[in-house]
């Protein structure tokens, strides 16, 4: 808490008149002075893989904020992207996002490429400055389908096809089976796919820090239909053509 002292002083007047006059000096310590700063929510992300064109949040929580302001800056060329409210970029792919009465400082990245890689500070323009630092990463997720892009086998016999996404954790690199225009979708309670009428598919996924990999084994009633399969990650597309003979 704030300490107080009582100044008094005694002044004599050319009468001989004694006079009394008193002050309170009002004194905060140091320990109380940094307890009113505003402070980081250090509980929140702070490392973001997205892929290309994938929007990015940055999220900042800044308590006991007052009448200070907060900018996000680009740290690799000390770019202030925004500062408040404002943007302070001719890209407009960056713009802060805060709720009315909000803590929350969110910096929104649309379209990310992956020159956007790298750090980006939340800043509160106290004196000294405080800035917290957050790394976003951009990734180009890259499928193909392993082996030739022609297949040619013989009516009734069975193939394995496998594709895989290099350059991506798990989560992001979902891989999606097309037979024709059609998407191969999974049965509830069921690790087999249903390709329709009386065929079926089979789908494994395997998963590692860097790679994802899908491999499908359609059954020989399948292989009559197939004709085309598509491995596809967002919008990276590989085509295999199935020919029977």
């Amino acid at each position: 808490m704030p300490t107080s002292s009582h100044n008094i002083q005694l002044a004599l007047n050319q009468h001989g008149i004694v006079s009394v006059s008193s002050s309170i000096i009002m004194t905060t310590t140091t320990e109380e002075s940094e307890a009113l700063q505003p402070y980081f929510d250090f509980d929140v992300p702070r490392n973001l893989t997205v892929t290309v064109g994938q929007t990015g949040f940055l999220h900042c929580r800044v308590e006991r904020l007052g009448d200070q302001d907060v900018a996000w800056i680009r740290q690799r060329d000390l770019h202030i992207l925004t500062m408040g409210a404002s943007t302070y970029t001719s890209d407009q792919r960056f713009q802060v996002i805060r709720p009315e009465g909000s803590v929350n400082w969110t910096l929104q990245i649309k379209y990310p490429q992956t020159r956007d890689s790298g750090v980006y500070e939340c800043q509160i323009n106290t004196e000294p400055k405080m800035s917290l630092s957050y790394v976003l990463n951009v990734i180009e997720l890259r499928a193909r389908i392993l082996g030739p892009s022609d297949i040619f086998i013989k009516s009734g016999s069975e193939i394995t096809m496998v594709c895989v996404i290099q350059q991506g954790p798990h989560e992001l690199g979902t891989v999606f089976w097309y037979k024709g225009n059609t998407l191969v979708e999974p049965l509830a309670q069921e690790n087999d796919i249903h390709s329709g009428d009386r065929g079926r598919i089979t789908i494994e996924t395997d998963w590692t820090d860097a790679l994802t990999s899908s491999s499908i084994h359609p059954s020989p009633y399948d292989m009559r239909r197939l004709g085309r399969l598509v491995g596809a990650c967002h919008e990276r597309l590989q085509l295999v053509t199935v020919v029977l003979r």
